[in-house]
């Protein structure tokens, strides 16, 4: 699995309607809150045109891309982090999630009730990020508590894990999402132990109209402003549209696109933001029975990378026959690129490079 996504945001702003074109899971979406009542998890391919080029040249007999895991929540509300509403039932269902999708309405509809009654993309991001970070300064807090024993006995460990919950507590009473600490801070083991929601990668999804899926909106841009001052990711996405492209064939799928002028459906955008923010890249392995799509931690080394097929990979390494993913499809084949001497022998040094298609060698 490449990695998995959580899907937040006030009732009726959009969720369940992308969460079903993305996953086709059929959650459902209707016009009043909280119609959200159980978590909904749903497995998605990811699109990558790399695999699918591959493919054309090698004809395996399957190609397996890598998938994306979304889960969606009931909507959060003002109070949550008291209990009002659902949503705050469901937040532990996403502590254990890789990235958040804060899905944000930025489109007007009479039809469509606004659960305060008024479209304002900026109260509604404050909303849901104070009640994250209310969220959060509950585990904190209890976190504190049953370590404050074990430091007052000198235990070191505990002397230093407190000092690190202290710096989450006082940054979320400040009114700052913990993604304002120090990189040093973010990246202790005790830190990463609370695992908070407001710590992890956040795209902000702006839902718009139809007709605004190309140029956005003055409440779209104003997201997009947030999304940038806070070195958050963004995307544009119309729920309505991606729910008729989810029903098309592949075909018909890219003309669909091109019609509406966009090069590619909104899941495609997302997954590509969150994976830049996550540093995450994708290389391949390609023969006759399979080309298929792996998600590795951008810098990871060679042996690192057949760790992620198998352990016994990664234990047993002894090289990597690597080629460039732009040299293959110009030279048609694997023979072609060892004719041209761009079939590289690569060690256990070896930086994987996005894209790279690989072929492990390995003792068990």
């Amino acid at each position: 699995m490449g990695f998995n996504c959580g899907i937040v945001g006030l009732p009726n702003v959009g969720k369940s309607t992308i969460f079903n074109a993305m996953t086709s899971k059929g959650a459902e979406a209707s016009n009043y809150p909280f119609c959200t009542i159980d978590p909904n998890v749903g497995m998605v391919p990811l699109r990558d045109k790399r695999l699918y080029k591959i493919s054309e040249l090698v004809k395996p007999q399957r190609e397996l891309p890598t998938a994306v895991e979304f889960v969606d929540i009931a909507g959060l509300v003002r109070g949550a982090s008291k209990g009002e509403g659902l949503g705050n039932q469901f937040l532990g269902h996403i502590r254990s999630v890789d990235t958040l999708a804060h899905v944000v309405r930025c489109f007007d509809d009479p039809d469509v009730i606004h659960v305060d009654g008024k479209i304002d993309p900026l109260d509604d991001i404050d909303t849901i990020e104070t009640e994250l970070m209310l969220a959060d300064l509950d585990v904190v807090s209890r976190k504190l508590t049953r370590t404050e024993k074990l430091k007052k006995s000198g235990d070191k460990e505990a002397v230093h894990a407190y000092a690190i919950y202290e710096a989450a507590k006082k940054a979320l009473e400040d009114g700052s999402s913990v993604r304002s600490l120090p990189d040093e801070t973010k990246e202790d083991p005790a830190f990463k132990e609370l695992n908070l929601l407001t710590a992890k990668p956040l795209v902000y999804v702006a839902n718009v109209g139809e007709e605004d899926l190309r140029s956005g909106t003055p409440a779209s841009n104003l997201v997009s402003e947030r999304a940038a001052s806070e070195g958050a990711g963004f995307v544009i996405i119309c729920g309505k549209i991606e729910a008729e492209v989810a029903e098309l064939p592949d075909e018909e799928r890219r003309e669909f696109l091109e019609d509406l002028g966009v090069e590619e459906a909104g899941l495609d955008k997302l997954v590509h933001t969150a994976y830049d923010l996550l540093g995450l890249i994708t290389y391949f392995t390609a023969g006759e029975k399979e080309v298929r799509a792996w998600t590795l931690v951008k810098g990871s080394k060679a042996p690192q990378a057949a760790g992620v097929i198998h352990t016994d990979f990664e234990r047993g390494f002894i090289r990597a026959e690597v080629m460039a993913y732009d040299d293959f499809i110009a030279c048609g084949s694997e023979a072609a690129c060892k004719e041209k001497g761009l079939l590289r022998v690569e060690g256990k040094e070896y930086v994987v490079i996005d894209g790279d298609i690989m072929h492990f060698r390995f003792n068990v």
